[in-house]
């Protein structure tokens, strides 16, 4: 992927750019991902926090996750565009939402997590590592 890497969403109130390469692109399958992609599954990025500067002020809506972590899931409060994920379990690293960048099509998953609650209209691709759980299990 191309750096440094930008986006944002889709009515351009919030950017984002991050200046390191991925630690990883992945597919998320937990049941969070789900419902706040509207989907079977989320699609992100994984990068140093610390590498990622914003423009604008997303909203951020905390939950906690399966496992008992907090997470966070950033999204621009006048378009509803999903921007960003965080946990306590990871304080370190973000994800970006892959639909998010400016350009999605170098988007290249290499795992999928969570591969136990997908649902089974959501197919899986066979060109990644899976995982049952987190990346842990």
């Amino acid at each position: 992927m191309k750096l440094p890497i930008e986006g944002g969403c889709a009515c351009r109130g919030i950017r984002y750019e991050c200046t390191a390469s991925t630690f990883v692109m992945a597919h998320c399958h937990c049941r969070d991902c789900q419902y706040s992609s509207g989907t079977g599954h989320s699609s992100v990025l994984v990068v140093p926090v610390s590498t990622v500067q914003i423009t604008g002020y997303p909203k951020y809506y905390e939950s906690i996750s399966s496992d008992g972590n907090k997470v966070r899931r950033g999204f621009c409060p006048e378009c509803g565009t999903p921007l960003f994920s965080g946990s306590d379990a990871f304080k370190e690293v973000m994800g970006i939402k892959a639909s998010s960048l400016d350009n999605p099509s170098e988007f290249e998953p290499v795992i999928e997590t969570w591969t136990s609650s997908a649902p089974p209209w959501d197919i899986l691709s066979p060109d990644t590592h899976k995982f049952l759980k987190d990346m842990e299990a």
